[in-house]
C-alpha cells in the first residue's frame, strides 16, 4: 500500500505499470554526405599542391617582400611628377647596381679570408687552447680545444663543396626570379589589384585595401631595418677589428652581418667568432673587441632598433622570442627570418578585422571605429556605384590612404 491507499506495485516493475519489452540491441548508421568526401578530396589535393608547389609559393612569397620594400620608394617619386614606368625603372636599377657593387667589393675578398681561415684553424686553435691553458678556470676547455678533431676532412672536401654550390646556383636562381616576379608586378599593379577585387565582394573592399597598406608598411620597414641595421654591425665590425690588428676582418664583419639577421640569438653568433679572433691575437684585443661588441649590442636593441623599425611591428619581446623559436622549429632559418613579419601581419589581422579575443571587452574607441568605418563603406558604394573592379580598387586605395592621414595627422582634413 503507498500513502493514497493504493496497492504498491511488485518489486522491479515500474509504479504506473508493466515495464516495456526490451527492444534489443539498436543499429546506428553514420552516412557521410558526398561533399564531405569532396570537401576531403580538395583539402588533400590542396596540401599535396602546396608541398609540390613549396619553391614557387617561396619565391612569390619573397617577391611580394621585395614588393613591399620598394613600393614606397616608387610612390615618393610619382609623387615628385616622375612617371611610374621611369620610377619603377630607376628603383630596380638602382638595386641591381647596388647588389652588384656589393657582391664584387665583398664577395672575392670574403672568398679569399674565409679560406685563410680555414687553413689556418689549426694553428688558431692550437693558440686559443694555449691562452686557456694558463688560467686554472679555462684549463678544461682549453684540453678539449686541443683533441677536437673533424673526423676526416680530406675525403668530404670535395663532395661538400660540390653540394653547396649548387646550393647557392639555387638560391641565386629563386632570387633573381624573386625580384623579376616583383618587378611585372609592380608594372602590373592596377590589373592585378584589379582582379584582386573583383574575386572579393565590394563590400569588403575597403577592408582589404586597409589590410593591403598595413602589410605594405610591415614589410617594408622589416625589410628596411634589417638592411640597415645588417650594415651598421657588418661596418662597425669591420672597423674595430682592422683598428684591433684582426686579421681576416672582412670574413668576419660578413659573419656578423649576416647573423644580425636573427634578434637576441643573432648577437650571440656575431660577438662569439669576432671575440675569438681577437683574443687570438692578443688578450687586449679580445677584451676590447668583447666590450665593444657587446656596447654595440646593446645600442642596437635600445635605440637603434626602436628608431629605424618605429611603430611598424609593435611587437612585445615575449612575442618575438615565440616567434622566433616556432617559425625556427617549423621552418629552420628561413621560419626565422619570415617569424617577425608574419606575427606582426597575424596580430595586424586581429586588430584590422576587429576581431574579439576571448578575455578582451570592446571600448568606446571600438565603436567609433566600426562607425567609421561603416561611414566609409558608404562613400566606397556611392562612389565606385557601375564603376570597373580596377577604378573602384583604386577609389579605395584612395580612401584608405586619407583615413590613414588623418590618423597620423589628426588636425589636417583631407
Amino acid at each position: 500500500m503507498n500513502l493514497f491507499g493504493s496497492p504498491a506495485a511488485p518489486p522491479g516493475l515500474p509504479a504506473d505499470g508493466p515495464r516495456p519489452a526490451d527492444p534489443g540491441p539498436r543499429t546506428v548508421r553514420f552516412v557521410v554526405a558526398p561533399s564531405t568526401f569532396i570537401s576531403l578530396a580538395l583539402i588533400l589535393l590542396s596540401l599535396w599542391l602546396l608541398i609540390r608547389l613549396w619553391p614557387v609559393i617561396l619565391v612569390l612569397v619573397v617577391a611580394l617582400f621585395i614588393l613591399g620594400t620598394l613600393s614606397p620608394t616608387v610612390l615618393w617619386l610619382e609623387e615628385r611628377r616622375i612617371r611610374r614606368g621611369f620610377g619603377i625603372a630607376i628603383v630596380f636599377t638602382g638595386v641591381i647596381t647596388l647588389a652588384t657593387l656589393a657582391v664584387a667589393l665583398t664577395v672575392p675578398s670574403m672568398v679569399a679570408q674565409g679560406a685563410a681561415l680555414f687553413e689556418r684553424e689549426p694553428a688558431f686553435r692550437a693558440a686559443l687552447a694555449d691562452r686557456l691553458a694558463h688560467y686554472h678556470l679555462s684549463a678544461p676547455f682549453a684540453e678539449w680545444l686541443r683533441n677536437l678533431s673533424y673526423g676526416a676532412p680530406g675525403n668530404t672536401v670535395g663532395p661538400t663543396a660540390f653540394a653547396y654550390s649548387l646550393r647557392i646556383f639555387q638560391v641565386a636562381a629563386y632570387g633573381l626570379s624573386a625580384l623579376f616576379l616583383a618587378l611585372y608586378m609592380m608594372i602590373d599593379r592596377d590589373r592585378l589589384r584589379g582582379g584582386l577585387f573583383a574575386l572579393v565582394p565590394r563590400s569588403h573592399h575597403i577592408r582589404l585595401t586597409r589590410v593591403i597598406l598595413n602589410l605594405e608598411t610591415i614589410v617594408g620597414a622589416y625589410i628596411r631595418g634589417q638592411l640597415i641595421t645588417c650594415l651598421l654591425i657588418g661596418a662597425f665590425t669591420f672597423i674595430l677589428l682592422t683598428a684591433c690588428g684582426v686579421e681576416n676582418a672582412m670574413a668576419l664583419a660578413v659573419f656578423a652581418a649576416a647573423a644580425d639577421i636573427l634578434p637576441y640569438v643573432g648577437a650571440v653568433l656575431s660577438i662569439a667568432p669576432a671575440g675569438l679572433a681577437a683574443l687570438s691575437h692578443s688578450p687586449t684585443a679580445g677584451a676590447i673587441v668583447l666590450v665593444a661588441m657587446l656596447a654595440y649590442q646593446e645600442f642596437e636593441s635600445r635605440i637603434l632598433i626602436p628608431t629605424i623599425y618605429g611603430h611598424a611591428l609593435r611587437l612585445p619581446s615575449s612575442v618575438v622570442f615565440f616567434a622566433l623559436m616556432a617559425g625556427g622549429t617549423l621552418m629552420g632559418l628561413l621560419g626565422a627570418l619570415l617569424a617577425l613579419p608574419v606575427a606582426a601581419t597575424v596580430m595586424m589581422l586581429i586588430e584590422e578585422l576587429r576581431v574579439d579575443l576571448p578575455g578582451e571587452q570592446e571600448q568606446a574607441a571600438d565603436t567609433l571605429l566600426r562607425a567609421r568605418d561603416d561611414l566609409q563603406e558608404e562613400e566606397y558604394e556611392r562612389r565606385t556605384e557601375g564603376v570597373a573592379a580596377e577604378q573602384a580598387a583604386a577609389i579605395a586605395v584612395e580612401i584608405s590612404v586619407d583615413r590613414r592621414n588623418q590618423d597620423l595627422h589628426p588636425g589636417i582634413t583631407p
